[in-house]
């Protein structure tokens, strides 16, 4: 099964959490992974670090209101893969590859290149890696200190992380 979590950090607190993918490819090439693209359905999205339901309702919903992800005009978020370039000389459990690809949030396309750990076997394909993702790139500026100088403890820092596991199978 194929997972994807993010961690948010501001400046005196963070969160972390799951969103689901909507549907996915990889494209394949004798042993390789060529291509491919995930689609992440944005009203998937959970912090599991909040246990209090109304709190995590209340977080659940600022996250996915205009402030950030805008959710309702913007349901999905994809990740369509441009290059997979291999790293030389990787160890055996290390990331193995460079993937770089064009990454949409809320409609706004970037293009980011991260390591991950790639490979093709028994006609099961798998990616696995961390990517950092500066938000204000995709128009979600709501409390970063880049945007709004006084803003102090109150910051939310402009990165954020999201660490995925694709698997896919041979159709």
């Amino acid at each position: 099964m194929s997972t994807l979590g993010w961690d948010g950090k501001a400046v005196t607190h963070g969160h972390n959490g799951t969103m689901q993918f909507a549907d996915g490819e990889l494209l394949v090439k004798g042993n390789a992974i060529v291509g491919g693209t995930v689609t992440v359905d944005m009203k998937t999205m959970k912090a599991t670090d909040i246990t209090d339901p109304a709190d995590h309702t209340k977080f659940v919903g600022h996250m996915s209101s205009d402030d950030f992800f805008g959710v309702e005009k913007n349901p999905t978020s994809t990740f369509k893969i441009v290059s997979v370039a291999p790293i030389k000389g990787a160890a055996k459990d290390a990331n193995n590859a460079t993937i770089t690809g064009d990454m949409t949030i809320k409609g706004v396309t970037q293009r980011l290149s991260f390591p991950a750990k790639v490979g093709v076997k028994g006609g099961v394909a798998a990616a696995t890696g961390k990517m950092t993702i500066d938000r204000t790139k995709f128009g979600l500026k709501y409390g970063s200190k880049s945007f709004f100088e006084s803003i102090g403890d109150k910051a939310i820092y402009d990165t954020f992380d999201l660490t995925f596991n694709v698997i896919a199978k041979k159709a």
